[in-house]
């Protein structure tokens, strides 16, 4: 069975043709990515790809999407478009279709993945656990929040459940001074400062804002791409430190994304993630994943991986389709 597997986010629009085996074994075509700002719809974007590919596509489509996927209107987070689910098959040209949160679907990949594709980043060492829950969360233009369920089941057979949520706009919680002064900033302009606001690619711009005022430098304004790129690049040292700053942050929210879902696993995702993922197993994550407190030692004792594969996103939502059709 083949399918378009397509995953949206705020900034790219990410496109591939997914081939299921009658085995399950999910493959992928070589993707193609779509700024969002160059179209002014998902109908043109879908289009696009359509005449890039020749002309046809599949007659079923699996998409993951940055937002919510209830209602019978679709908005995106972190973009302008709109998506109406009843009109999907008409508009597509397609026969089946299944709509997932982005993370919801990097939670499906999760579960598929094979243990070769994931990186460890602290906590004991080897695969992850078989059952119980196992956190999901990732750093991009938002912060993406889902569990998984993992249960051996009956007759041998193991029951996965995946559940999205809006974790990533829980109250942002400082641990110290410095984080106490990002906190401070972005409350200059905002109600309500979210985790996003912190442990996100375009939140390293206020982080670099305010080392800088820390150390009462005057800095140019620079977009988050080019602070990311100085940082990973090693051509400036503020951009560094803000790097390790949201490294901190991201172990955190980690941390407390565990405490509150009752994890026993934490997989780290995202865009974000996957660039940092020869940063991370280094950085001070660790530390702050664990330091909860009267809860440090069963923290250590939680296995945290990264998702190697690098479209989670579209390899999810085939993932979904699948795990629905086969039923």
């Amino acid at each position: 069975m083949q399918l378009v597997a397509i995953d949206i986010g705020g900034t790219h629009a990410r496109f591939s043709i997914a081939t299921i085996g009658e085995d399950g074994a999910i493959t992928l075509d070589d993707p193609v990515t779509l700024h969002t700002e160059d179209h002014a719809s998902f109908q043109t974007a879908w289009e696009d790809y359509r005449e890039r590919k020749g002309g046809a596509l599949p007659d079923k489509v699996a998409m993951a999407i940055a937002g919510p996927v209830g209602g019978d209107v679709i908005r995106f987070t972190n973009n302008p478009w709109i998506i109406r689910p009843a009109l999907i098959k008409q508009k597509l040209g397609v026969s089946q279709y299944k709509l997932v949160n982005d993370f919801e679907a990097v939670a499906h990949a999760v579960a598929q993945a094979p243990d070769d594709q994931f990186l460890h980043l602290a906590g004991p060492e080897g695969p992850l656990p078989a059952s119980g829950t196992i956190s999901v969360l990732g750093p991009g233009t938002g912060l993406g929040v889902a569990w998984l369920l993992r249960s051996p089941g009956r007759n041998g057979k193991g029951f996965v459940h995946v559940q999205a949520t809006e974790g990533g706009h829980v109250d942002f919680a400082p641990l110290d001074p410095i984080e106490d002064a990002i906190l401070a900033r972005l409350r200059k302009r905002l109600t309500r400062v979210s985790a996003e606001r912190v442990v996100s690619g375009p939140a390293i711009v206020d982080i670099y804002a305010t080392l800088a005022a820390l150390e009462g430098k005057a800095v140019r304004e620079q977009d988050d791409v080019a602070i990311w790129t100085a940082a990973q690049d090693g051509t400036d040292s503020l951009a560094a430190a803000a790097m390790d700053r949201f490294c901190l942050s991201l172990g955190a929210v980690a941390g407390d994304t565990a405490l509150a879902q009752g994890a026993s696993g934490v997989v780290i995702a995202g865009g974000l993630g996957y660039r940092l993922r020869d940063y991370l197993p280094t950085s001070g994550f660790a530390e702050r994943f664990c330091a909860k407190g009267r809860f440090a030692g069963l923290m250590a004792k939680l296995p945290v991986q990264l998702i190697t594969h690098p479209q989670p996103g579209l390899f999810g939502a085939a993932a979904a389709f699948a795990s629905e059709h086969s039923q």
